[in-house]
């Protein structure tokens, strides 16, 4: 309700948004119903029980403030999401925001509603001390489990430790995406002849190429835009294609395999340049660089010859780096013309008019309006131009008649030179400055290694002088300016999380133990994407931020019972208290992991099929790391409280 107040309709990242909340929405009603549940069995079997309303009292503010500072935390984990701008701010924004504001009405919900209900639902009848049949099932494992792992807690420590370096080091070698590709069952196809190419020779091309993309696997239909519209927004010329190939009905590595084969059929074309993508994916790119492609090196300066070497030497540089595909130099630096330079001497001597040179030739080529005629009521416009076969003969220029002043008839190419000769299509220009652009796509390939290989190679080998300079952008260079801003925002909104985990565990030990157990919980998503082989996006960043705060939460919740335990109850801190809290607490904290894990499990099922292929690798990642996190929060934790916390006091 909120959301659609300010103007934030429901979509798919806001609906992700609800469905990460889930588990943590849910867990706020389970921490405080499983305890108030626990102490009402245990004052109904009291020899002298207290009032219902006072038990529920104290056990809602039992856990009442371990559960304020845990929901507090992982909102604020949020936060730097609605700090992102550009394309990665309009994706991810709405599903912080969608996150953060189901994360406060639920604790609301927790401290107002959660206990009343509690009152009214659970205070009939006389309950049991005996756990339920799944607990009791799970419980003498699990203790038998944590009390091996506490007795050898060295080797399990420095196993976990070695496979935490081991995945924290295989970061770097996956590959890195603004987005992921994206299935939306068609592509869009460009070709690029030279310039200068007639409309009949792309069309002749486009048929071929048509015949070729039926004959894929798959593909459903294909239709041609050859050249632009006579009031169309693009400049293109006729020698420029655009195609829309539809597909049947292909899961996501179906449309894969399909984007190579339009490659490769593409490649078989020589001296045609094309690039493939799906249609969303051309708008992103598009929005952040003005061209359809994730790579775009500018280079501005005065001399256009300079400009036109430099951005040769660029695309041969990028033939020469691995992943590169679909390279185009955008405004070609040459395109066929015919000269006609009138003599003014000769156009005196046969007494012909300049200007009626410029009307005939009009008319030849772009058609004359002589009059009007009716026919069976109708008025018909009357033109004149040349025959069709002529208007494509550059020789047949020459033979135009024009009529001098006395009524002769003077042929064009006695009063004009006619000379072949080339000139450009266009020429670019931004800010009011000359530039060249050169573009491509990356292709099973790291874009960040790419783009700083290009770089290099670029600095190295080209001499930037008179003036020119290169500029660097795309989504390549939109995704790392998103991954420094997320990293840079996250460690801002770290420092908050540090302090609220200080202020809920009131222990600077306790809380440097709670952050070491971060590297553990997030190796769980580094192995979900090493076996969905899914590339990091901004998505998979989000999912390690939701790791976050799932892991910091829990480490609060089982802290803050252990401080229960000592405190309040007295016991003394040991082993066997270390065991108690552990198995008082694996109910909610099993119950958090599978209601998340449940929640995105539809979404990373087939996470590279058409709808999912942005939340897909962010919900792979987050059950994942939910796996990890859970077993080393109910495992590790108590073990390294055990060897490193001080007195119980502390606790």
């Amino acid at each position: 309700m909120v959301l659609l107040e300010y103007g934030v309709n429901l979509n798919v990242m806001v609906l992700g948004g609800l469905a990460i909340a889930l588990g943590e929405v849910v867990d706020d009603a389970i921490i405080d119903t499983e305890n108030i549940f626990r102490r009402l069995r245990q004052n109904h079997q009291s020899a002298t029980p207290l009032p219902a309303d006072q038990v529920i009292h104290s056990a809602s503010l039992e856990v009442r403030g371990s559960v304020v500072y845990a929901s507090f935390i992982v909102a604020l984990v949020f936060v730097p999401l609605l700090t992102l701008d550009g394309i990665a701010g309009r994706l991810f924004a709405p599903l912080g925001q969608a996150y953060i504001l189901a994360i406060l009405m639920s604790l609301l919900t927790a401290l107002i509603l959660t206990p009343a209900l509690s009152y009214l639902l659970l205070t009939g009848g006389k309950g049991s001390l005996s756990d339920p049949p799944l607990m009791r099932f799970i419980k003498p494992l699990y203790h038998n489990l944590l009390s091996w792992v506490i007795k050898h807690f060295r080797v399990v420590a420095l196993c976990c430790f070695a496979i935490c370096l081991a995945s924290l080091a295989a970061i770097p070698g996956f590959s890195n995406k603004f987005l992921p590709e994206l299935r939306e069952g068609h592509f869009m196809v460009h070709t690029a002849s030279l310039p200068g190419t007639s409309l009949q020779e792309s069309l002749r091309i486009g048929r071929r190429l048509t015949a070729e993309f039926l004959k894929i696997p798959g593909v459903q239909s294909v239709s041609q835009w050859a050249g632009r519209a006579e009031r169309g927004a693009d400049t293109y010329g006729s020698h420029y294609s655009e195609y829309e190939i539809g597909l049947t009905k292909l899961n996501g590595q179906q449309q894969q395999a399909v984007s190579e084969q339009l490659r490769g059929t593409l490649a078989g074309f020589p001296g045609l340049n094309y690039e493939a993508n799906t249609f969303l994916t051309e708008r992103i790119d598009e929005t952040i660089s003005g061209y359809t492609a994730p790579v775009v090196v500018n280079i501005f300066g005065d001399d256009l010859a300079t400009l036109d070497r430099q951005a040769q030497a660029i695309a041969g540089i990028m033939q020469g780096i691995d992943g590169a595909a679909d390279i185009q130099v955008r405004a070609q630096p040459s395109t066929p013309k015919l000269d006609i330079t009138l003599d003014v001497n000769q156009l005196n001597f046969f007494g012909v008019n300049p200007g009626h040179v410029s009307q005939v030739i009009q008319a030849a080529y772009e058609t004359y309006s002589a009059g009007k005629i009716i026919q069976n009521g109708k008025t018909l416009n009357v033109g004149v131009t040349l025959p069709e076969p002529f208007r494509h003969q550059a020789e047949a220029l020459g033979q135009l008649p024009l009529q001098s002043q006395d009524g002769h008839l003077v042929w064009l190419e006695q009063v004009a030179q006619i000379s072949h000769g080339d000139s450009r299509y266009n020429i670019l220009h931004q800010n009011g400055l000359r530039l060249q652009t050169v573009t491509c796509k990356v292709v099973n390939r790291d874009m960040g290694g790419f783009i700083s290989e290009l770089k290099t190679r670029l600095h190295n080998d080209i001499n930037f002088t008179g003036g020119s300079y290169p500029e660097f952008t795309g989504a390549a260079i939109e995704q790392a300016q998103a991954k420094q801003n997320l990293v840079l925002h996250a460690l801002i909104a770290g420092v908050g999380v540090i302090i609220l985990i200080y202020l809920a565990i009131g222990n600077l030990r306790q809380t440097l133990l709670t952050l070491a157990n971060l590297p553990f919980a997030l190796t769980g998503g580094v192995i979900a994407v090493a076996v969905t082989g899914s590339p990091l996006s901004v998505g998979s960043i989000v999912g390690f931020i939701t790791l976050f705060g799932i892991t910091v939460r829990n480490s609060i919740m089982l802290l803050s019972h252990y401080r229960q335990l000592t405190e309040i109850e007295g016991r003394p801190w040991g082993f066997e208290t270390a065991l108690l809290g552990a198995q008082e607490r694996l109910p909610s904290i099993l119950m958090t992991a599978l209601v998340t894990a449940l929640a995105m499990l539809p979404i990373a099922i087939n996470s590279d099929n058409p709808g999912r292929e942005i939340m897909g690798p962010m919900a792979a990642i987050i059950i994942g790391g939910l796996v990890s996190s859970t077993l080393l929060n109910l495992l590790l934790l108590p073990g390294l409280l055990l060897h490193f916390s001080k007195a119980p006091q502390a606790l």
